[in-house]
């Protein structure tokens, strides 16, 4: 696919899915959205980590209110339904972990964006906003589900209500993210968190997702089992054999991955 709104580079196992319309804060339209979506769908074929990031001093402003006219005129719920709930969904249930490496503003859907990956790394020059009351809006793009589950109720409700600036640093310490780096090493911390997921046991990769992601509608026997089940797959797959010995042997482990 010959890609206008993003740009999606391949090297050694990792997919780096790059927001490039820097002119608009890398706003989300129509067209990115939709290359988002295939680009995605190629990084999990492809490679073996995804990350996403922006191009420019942004990560995402949110919503393009220019696209397709007027901002009055946007059927926000065909908007939502037909075009992020399919981004949403495509990137939550990538088989490959996921990371958004966040360089500068993330707000409204930006953000929302963001913390749909696995993990978040955040440059200490970044900030998060959910905007949405400042324009009379809900938090959408997935927040209501996120914010929640990452930051409790308080912090969830004082985001969505008071709509302020959360920086990188405080985003880390009530858990919206996973850190925030010195923007002096931000770019070649993350490129070191993707090559680790790059070379990791895919497999178990994936299982971690499932069960972490399960725990939420769970109750402690349908975890355990999970767990059980999960683990069996493990203790199947190449990569555990691999971990065993080189743990025994003191090198490192060579996982194949797929």
């Amino acid at each position: 696919m010959d890609y206008q709104a993003i740009t999606l580079d391949i090297n050694d196992d990792i997919a780096v899915l790059t927001l490039n319309r820097p002119d608009v804060m890398n706003a989300l339209n129509t067209q990115m959205r939709a290359e988002i979506i295939h680009a995605i769908k190629a990084a999990g074929r492809e490679a073996r980590v995804l990350v996403m990031t922006g191009a420019g001093q942004a990560f995402c402003s949110g919503q393009d209110l220019g696209d397709g006219g007027s901002a009055a005129n946007l059927d926000l719920e065909r908007t939502l339904r037909d075009e992020y709930e399919p981004m949403l969904k495509t990137i939550f249930n990538s088989k490959i972990p996921t990371i958004s490496a966040v360089n500068g503003a993330a707000a409204g859907a930006g953000a929302n964006l963001a913390l749909a990956a696995d993990v978040v790394i955040a440059s200490e020059d970044a900030f998060f906003v959910q905007a949405f009351a400042r324009i009379g809006l809900i938090p959408d793009a997935g927040g209501t589900y996120w914010l929640p589950r990452q930051v409790g109720f308080a912090k969830a409700m004082g985001a969505a209500l008071f709509a302020e600036r959360i920086t990188a640093k405080e985003a880390s310490d009530m858990g919206m993210i996973w850190e925030a780096v010195p923007d002096k090493s931000f770019d070649a911390h993350w490129r070191k968190r993707a090559l680790h997921l790059a070379t990791g046991p895919t497999e178990t990769l994936r299982y971690i997702k499932t069960a972490i992601r399960k725990s939420y509608e769970n109750d402690l026997d349908s975890q355990l089992s999970l767990e059980a089940q999960l683990q069996g797959k493990c203790g199947e797959t190449r990569d555990f054999k691999e971990g065993v010995m080189s743990f025994l042997e003191k090198r490192p482990a060579n996982y194949e991955g797929r």
